[in-house]
């Protein structure tokens, strides 16, 4: 069973972040809007104030985005503090016969994740790229790790796989890559490696 490691207070705080997120981005729009316009006059505005208001906007925005990742880094440490913490990746072995529909991931009998692949994600993960599908907290010992696939042969048959694993969780954060295959491929269609 997955549990949720927060209290009241600290879902306040991921609360307030996100607000404060959204206020960083209405005061850089307001800003920018507020600085546009007080070129109303374009006309008669040199070229070299016109640059550096372009510079000032463009500094706002860096300011604003950088302020913003570190938001989202810290409400990320919150919501999965490391002795909980656990990240499920996806990723395909290269074949061209393979058509990855969807994947569900299920942790001790409970969905956690479930991701249906447009053109372009299975294209990138064709190309040996990785998809971080889940990230959620864990109590340490050991887990129960189920991994469906549906896919298609080039040929046009289905193709359904279900597979368990098992899993120790420590104190540590615990990362877990799924290598999804076709048939013929490899020996196991769906194999689990712990990061």
């Amino acid at each position: 069973m997955v549990k949720t490691m927060l209290s009241h207070r600290d879902l306040q705080h991921v609360w307030h972040m996100s607000a404060i997120n959204r206020l960083l981005v209405m005061v850089f729009f307001g800003m920018a809007i507020l600085l546009i316009s007080g070129t109303g006059h374009a006309e008669e505005a040199s070229k070299e104030q016109i640059k550096g208001l372009d510079e000032q906007v463009q500094e706002i925005k860096s300011d604003v985005l950088t302020i913003a990742a570190e938001l989202n880094h810290l409400e990320e440490r919150l919501l999965y503090p490391s002795n909980t913490q656990v990240a499920v990746f996806v990723s395909l072995q290269a074949d061209d016969e393979f058509l990855l529909d969807s994947v569900e991931i299920r942790l001790n009998g409970e969905p956690v994740a479930h991701h249906i692949y447009s053109y372009k994600e299975l294209d990138a993960l064709r190309r040996g790229g990785v998809q971080r599908v889940y990230t959620g907290n864990l109590r340490t010992g050991k887990h129960e790790v189920q991994v469906t696939m549906l896919a298609r042969t080039k040929g046009g048959s289905d193709l359904t796989r279900t597979e368990s694993f098992q899993i120790e969780k420590s104190v540590k954060p615990k990362a877990v890559e799924i290598t999804l295959s076709g048939p013929g491929l490899a020996d196991e269609a769906i194999e689990l490696k712990e990061l």
